[in-house]
């Protein structure tokens, strides 16, 4: 059995998770905005009116990402593998920020709920090394 690069393996783990993650904040806008969330999965404080202006805050950030992200995807498969790579190092850049703000205000909050924080840390840190691989390839290229 032939070993698999380690840049590959960063790539198909990067990939696969922008799907899922790229789906999900999808499926959570839709959820959220049809108020399909029960208030005892929601995040603490979901009633308060600030609190949900700070989550609505996220649905263009969110949104984008998902846009950039599932079209950075639909543009590899096609072979247009230079003109993705752009497109995924935005998408993996606003998901990553997603999670180091959401991150940040739970921190501030002193709040340590594992339900939000370990989604929030998967957002935070997955596209990281992702980005690397992008930014040398990139960088490579000369771009």
């Amino acid at each position: 059995m032939r070993a698999v690069p380690a840049r590959s393996r960063v790539l198909r783990f990067t990939k696969t998770s922008m799907v899922v993650t790229d789906i999900g904040f999808l499926v959570y806008w839709a959820a959220t905005l049809l108020a399909l969330v029960p208030a005892e999965y929601a995040y603490k404080d979901y009633d308060d009116p600030v609190l949900r202006d700070w989550n609505y805050s996220f649905v263009l950030l969110d949104v984008l990402a998902s846009a950039t992200g599932l079209t950075a995807l639909r543009l590899g498969r096609r072979g247009t593998a230079a003109g993705a790579r752009p497109l995924m190092l935005v998408s993996l850049a606003l998901t990553s920020t997603a999670g180091l703000q959401a991150v940040a205000f739970w921190a501030l909050r002193g709040d340590f709920s594992v339900s939000w924080w370990l989604p929030n840390l998967f957002l935070l840190l997955f596209p990281i090394p992702g980005m690397v691989h992008l930014a040398r390839r990139m960088a490579a290229e000369g771009r």
